[in-house]
């Protein structure tokens, strides 16, 4: 199968069936730092959301090491978007590793929300966890504890570090959509 362009748009119907026949969707990934393919980015990142919450409705990874449901809610989608699209790292690591990333990421630290930032009011507790891959590198994932239910909820998810040889060997690496 060959990797679909931004330019070609994407059929979430298409994506959402093959998905569901188990073949894989390759969607390139700009490289650049451009305002252009950050756009791209985003926007790749917000359709990888959308084919991942339609192939799981109930929108949960269970955590292993917290021993919780990280939850994937509007929040989740428009920070990630927001920050991952900066770099082509992080793009790549959540159109990668998004499930494994929420399943095995381990808890780092736990700290209060940062008091002025609107999108962290809503939170009594932000904990930072990472993931290593051992191919990539590490990924860091942050999860906020909702005031009153105690949901925890996937905020952001960015690459924070990578192996220099397994991403310049492949810089043009498409994204690759599964289950």
């Amino acid at each position: 199968m060959t990797p679909k362009t931004h330019e070609e748009g994407i059929d979430y119907q298409a994506i959402i069936s093959q998905w569901q026949a188990k073949d894989e969707i390759l969607i390139e990934i700009p490289t650049g730092t451009t305002l252009e393919e950050i756009k791209v980015r985003k926007k790749i990142i917000r359709d990888f959301y959308a084919v991942w919450n339609a192939a799981n409705p109930t929108k949960q990874v269970y955590n292993a090491n917290l021993k919780e449901f990280i939850n994937v809610r509007f929040l989740s989608i428009n920070e990630t978007a927001e920050i991952a699209s900066r770099r082509y790292i992080s793009t790549f690591a959540i159109t990668h590793y998004f499930t494994e990333i929420l399943e095995l990421a381990e808890e780092k630290r736990r700290t209060k929300p940062k008091p002025k930032n609107n999108n962290q009011k809503r939170f009594s507790e932000i904990i930072a966890l990472e993931y290593s891959k051992k191919e990539f590198g590490t990924i860091k994932l942050t999860v906020g504890v909702l005031k009153g239910s105690k949901q925890h909820i996937q905020y952001c998810i960015t690459a924070i570090e990578e192996k220099k040889d397994y991403l310049t060997t492949r810089p043009d690496f498409p994204a690759i959509v599964t289950k």
